[in-house]
Formats: C-alpha cells, structure tokens, sequence
C-alpha cells in the first residue's frame, strides 16, 4: 500500500482527509508542523506528499521550494491543499514543482481521485526514463539535467517537463491547452497564458538553445524547424 504523509495543521482536516485515505487502503501519517514531517523525511519517503499552503511554523511554498531543490526528494509528488483561490497562488505552487493543488472546502473522494491519477502519472513517467536531444539542447529525465552546447542550463521543475514533452514530441505542434494538460496534469481551463510565461522564460533560459521552441500561430508551439 501506498503511504501519503499529509502536512495539515487544522486537526479536522487533517484527521477527515487521513481516515478517508486509510478507507481507501493507503498508509497515512500527519503532522500539523513542518519540523516533524522534516524528521519524518529523514526517516522514510512516502508515496505523495498533501501540503498545506498556510502552516503555523514555515509556509507550505517555502517546504515546497525546498522538497524539489533537495536531490532526495526532487521527485516526490506533492499536491496543494490550499483556501486561497488567487491565481498567483495556483501559479507559483505549480510553477515550484507542485503536481496538482486542491483548494477548500473539497471533497474527499475528489482528493482520493486526484491522489491516484498523480501516483499513476509518476508510474508511468519512471518507465519513461529517456534521454532527447535536438541540435544544441540536450535533455536528460534520469538526472534531471539540461545542457545546451554541454553547459548545464538552470531550469525549474515546470520549465523542465515543458521543454521535456516538446522535446520527447519534437516535430509535432503542441496546443497550450495540450501543454497544460500534459505539463500539470490538470485542467487549468483559461489560464493558457501561463503556458506562454513559462515559454517566454524557458527560451531566455535556453539561450541561443532557445531556438528550437517554434511558436505555431493560432496553435502552440513545437520543437522543430
């Protein structure tokens, strides 16, 4: 079974959402303060990671920040369980690395859903392990890295699964609304533009590198001439 740590300091929702999961036949362990769920890290890694944006000692995109900087845990999916609503906040979660969010009040049956299509999209992204590269730019997924003309290029976790599905799809003309779909996983319906930011910075990132993103007029982009 799979084990979910949930970091959560209402004791309501924390208590609510970990006996949900455990009737759905995950391990669970929660903790309403980030230094005890940091002792939990340095004993297991879970499965998944359920994070609060509002925590009482460290804010919840800060753990975030740190979670996908640090080797061990880079790969660990986390999903945001948040009360703000802002688009700012849905952006810089998902731009920091996390894989999907869910803002309260929701339903648990809809969280448990979200839980296992991430579980199953990490499955499937580690049987996937490859490694592209298209003229100056090459892209590794094992080790996470990119180089364009062999330097070691900085990217976050966003910019690097973008430049990832254009690459692994070099060629083929991607729709923003494809983007986002295959990026974040989610339907993040009218919010296109992001796709666009998160383009704009990875080309300036990339360098001369940056050239082989293609902007398709009325479409989206590709990887391509």
């Amino acid at each position: 079974m799979s084990q979910i740590y949930i970091v959560e300091d209402d004791e309501n929702i924390r208590e609510l959402v970990m006996y949900a999961l455990r009737t759905s036949d995950f391990v669970v362990q929660g903790f309403a303060h980030a230094k005890d769920f940091d002792k939990a890290l340095e004993r297991e890694l879970p499965a998944l990671v359920l994070l609060d944006i509002m925590l009482p000692d460290e804010d919840g995109l800060a753990i975030l920040h740190r979670l996908k900087t640090q080797s061990k845990t880079k790969q660990l999916p986390v999903i945001m369980l948040t009360a703000k609503g802002s688009e700012y906040d849905r952006v810089k979660g998902l731009d920091t690395g996390a894989d999907d969010y869910i803002t309260k009040p929701f339903s648990v049956l809809e969280l448990v859903s979200r839980i296992r299509a991430v579980l199953r999209r990490m499955g499937d992204g580690e049987s996937k392990m490859k490694r592209f590269s298209y003229k100056e730019v090459e892209l590794d997924t094992q080790t996470h890295t990119v180089k364009v003309s062999g330097e070691i290029i900085s990217l976050t976790y966003k910019e690097f699964e973008m430049l990832h599905i254009l690459m692994e799809n070099a060629e083929c003309v991607l729709s923003r609304d494809k983007l986002m779909s295959k990026v974040w996983g989610i339907d993040f319906e009218g919010e296109t533009r992001t796709v666009d930011m998160h383009i704009k910075t990875l080309r300036k990132k990339l360098g001369i590198g940056g050239e082989i993103i293609k902007t398709v007029r009325g479409v989206g982009y590709k990887v391509g001439e």
